[in-house]
């Protein structure tokens, strides 16, 4: 991912990016209609902004995890997240 993309998301977004990525639930996919980010880009992103440590950890969580993509999951599954997942303001 460009440094020059990561720049234009603003803080908040940049969080709830990075959020989206460590939920189970939550598919590459639906990040990518909501930041443009393809699944690569997410992992470059989280390698940048995530502690080594952290970063590695991430990774073998969502390696191979059926609910991160939205080709591997159940048909029956018809949302990307729970309808009380999103905090309000």
């Amino acid at each position: 991912m460009p440094k020059a993309l990561a720049k234009i998301l603003s803080q908040e977004d940049l969080s709830r990016l990075i959020e989206m990525a460590w939920e189970d639930r939550t598919p590459f996919e639906a990040i990518e209609a909501t930041f443009g980010l393809s699944e690569s880009q997410v992992i470059q992103l989280m390698r940048r902004e995530l502690k080594r440590t952290s970063f590695e950890l991430w990774r073998e969580r969502v390696s191979g995890r059926v609910t991160k993509h939205v080709a591997l999951r159940s048909k029956l599954v018809q949302r990307a997240y729970c309808p009380t997942q999103y905090k309000s303001k």
